[in-house]
């Protein structure tokens, strides 16, 4: 299963001056659109709910199959750190749903840890199968109203993250502007935030990594549309996130914070195998974190991050799909 193209920019800016002026409905009716904004004008047009009163944020986690994997090992321990990640958030208020193949062992399911079984049989890469999946599963976790975050299987969540979601409680979700990439073989961080005089040609978060958006999600008197939608909006590539949800009515606020980490260069990134490492390993280079206070600080935030190269943890899973 193929991602589905992301529509060129012009494109984009003209729906979204058509969805405002002459509405969400005409837009559906004159436009050749794709069915994720299609998607996107009927929740504009028909479901445009407030700030949640008391959110969970749900993180959806495709899980690679064994069968495209070079060192199961490897991934497995890249899906503990993740785990770790979630585990020491400063808010308890989230769960994790990762969907595979094969259920991994030694991660510790629970019922805030679930796996959900892929069985369908797809050509080729079937992450966004399994992000469909995950979307749909949504409605059955028991959870009302949050947000749903798609998470990569390598990498790391801010330990403050989860805190500043719920908090806050934005009534569109939240995007990561600013974050970090961990190169896993030189061990150094360069910093994603936009670009600035300063710092020109560095790139904001959520251009670098798919593990950037959180979508905020209302199944209140068992309607589904929302898991829909997600499932339409994550068909594509990271970058259609916000200009999706601004469509939808649903803008996401930035975050606050550094508060995700992409990590690269481990091997089982599938971006490796289409040779597409390369850029950004040398990001990392041109936008280091140096000073000891601020890699303090870093460690501190992402204490998964520490543990990360270590080879003696026992577990059985995948990584990125």
């Amino acid at each position: 299963m193929a991602q589905v193209p992301a529509t060129p920019r012009t494109q984009r800016l003209l729906r979204r001056l058509s969805a405002a002026m002459l509405g969400p409905r005409r837009t559906i009716e004159r436009a050749a659109l794709q069915p994720s904004e299609e998607a996107a004008l009927e929740r504009r047009l028909n479901a445009r709910p407030g700030p949640p009163v008391d959110p969970v944020v749900v993180f959806l986690i495709p899980l690679v199959g064994r069968h495209h994997i070079g060192d199961w090992g490897e991934v497995g321990r890249r899906l503990a750190a993740t785990v770790a990640s979630f585990r020491s958030q400063t808010n308890t208020r989230w769960m994790a749903l990762v969907c595979g193949q094969d259920r991994p062992g030694g991660i510790g399911f629970d019922s805030q840890l679930r796996f959900l079984p892929f069985e369908e049989r797809v050509e080729g890469n079937d992450k966004w199968a399994k992000l469909g999946a995950l979307c749909h599963a949504l409605p059955g976790l028991g959870i009302e109203s949050g947000y749903a975050m798609p998470f990569d299987a390598d990498d790391l969540l801010s330990r403050h993250a989860v805190d500043e979601m719920v908090r806050r409680k934005s009534a569109g979700g939240y995007l990561v502007t600013r974050g970090f990439v961990l190169d896993a073989q030189s061990r150094q961080v360069g910093l994603c935030a936009p670009q600035s005089p300063r710092a020109p040609g560095r790139k904001p978060f959520w251009k670098m990594c798919g593990s950037c958006a959180a979508f905020r999600f209302d199944f209140a008197g068992g309607a589904t549309g929302d898991a829909d939608f997600l499932a339409a909006v994550t068909a594509h590539e990271h970058r259609m996130f916000p200009y999706l949800s601004a469509l939808a009515g649903r803008p996401l606020a930035p975050m606050r914070q550094e508060a995700a980490m992409y990590i690269v260069n481990h091997g089982e990134n599938f971006g490796a195998r289409r040779g597409r490492v390369g850029f950004k390993t040398r990001y990392v280079t041109r936008f280091p974190v140096t000073g000891d206070a601020a890699l303090a600080r870093i460690a501190a935030d992402f204490p998964a991050m520490v543990a990360e190269p270590g080879r003696n943890a026992e577990t059985g899973a995948g990584g990125r799909t």
